[in-house]
């Protein structure tokens, strides 16, 4: 069985166009940890060779030792950049995860207008990705306040992809994006125009305006000041190792006060990784303290 495995693992190696071996792969999983916290296991070795392999055939390289000696040489240069853009998973939806929102309409948003106009807010979208999310938490704003409702609301979006944050900042989907948008959301908060023949949906100035999308690694020191009033963070953590975890957690709860809200991705939890916060809902949590 043993020379069965092997004759199948010297046979894809050979199918390869770039040889990829152990080497390889194991330095470049090490330096995405040390650049995004993401741990990679074994399983992801096809998916590391198949997105880096676009890489060497766009710099003209003909091996990843090649490769992985440009990354070492330039570590601040703009290839680290493509290198942890083509790394990186964006898979995200408007109004994915439906309940959150719900969630941030009626226990966050609503109550402020029991407490008056001027009321601060402050929301964070970790790992915004393509723009989806601060959208969807912009359109629960907008749809949850009255125009005359004079907050003070800002919503901070990042991400590590550079590319998906221009994406992001533009604010123009094509039509597969906005399909699971009501006729209503649609009309309200989109723009139809024309790209040649494709048809594309740019949303409204009063979305953009709630919104400041940075550039921002999340292993880096976290910049922001706080209070948070809100986090997303979802189908972030996934990726990351439990050392990690605690670490990012610890340093989310210093820039939250007791009862401010924490949302997670549907397979992601706290379960022995953070006290700092309590369940109170689908992958919703609230901070700790009084």
């Amino acid at each position: 069985m043993a020379a069965a495995a092997s004759l199948v693992d010297d046979t894809a190696t050979r199918s390869r166009e770039f040889q990829f071996g152990d080497e390889d792969f194991n330095a470049l999983r090490t330096l995405v940890r040390q650049m995004t916290g993401i741990s990679l296991s074994e399983a992801k070795r096809e998916l590391v060779y198949g997105r880096l392999s676009r890489r060497l055939r766009a710099l003209g390289l003909q091996s990843f030792s090649a490769y992985r000696d440009l990354l070492a040489n330039n570590p601040d240069g703009p290839e680290m950049v493509e290198f942890v853009n083509a790394i990186t998973t964006n898979l995200t939806s408007f109004f994915r995860e439906s309940h959150h929102f719900d969630h941030l309409r009626d226990q966050v948003l609503l109550p402020l207008l029991k407490r008056g106009s001027g009321q601060r807010l402050r929301i964070w979208s970790a790992g915004c990705s393509t723009g989806e999310e601060p959208y969807s938490i912009a359109m629960t704003v907008r749809e949850a306040l009255p125009e005359g409702a004079r907050q003070d609301i800002r919503i901070l979006a990042t991400d590590l992809d550079s590319d998906v944050l221009a994406r992001a900042r533009s604010g123009v989907y094509g039509e597969d994006r906005v399909r699971g948008l009501s006729a209503e959301r649609r009309s309200r908060f989109f723009r139809e125009h024309r790209e040649g023949s494709v048809v594309k949906y740019r949303v409204t100035p009063d979305l953009q305006e709630l919104i400041t999308f940075n550039q921002l690694n999340l292993m880096n020191p976290l910049p922001m000041k706080g209070p948070l009033d809100v986090i997303f963070c979802r189908n972030v953590v996934i990726y990351f190792d439990k050392e990690t975890q605690r670490d990012l957690f610890r340093r989310y709860s210093q820039l939250q006060r007791p009862g401010d809200t924490l949302f997670l991705g549907h397979s992601e939890s706290m379960f022995k990784v953070s006290d700092d916060y309590t369940l109170v809902g689908r992958t919703i949590y609230r901070r700790n303290g009084s």
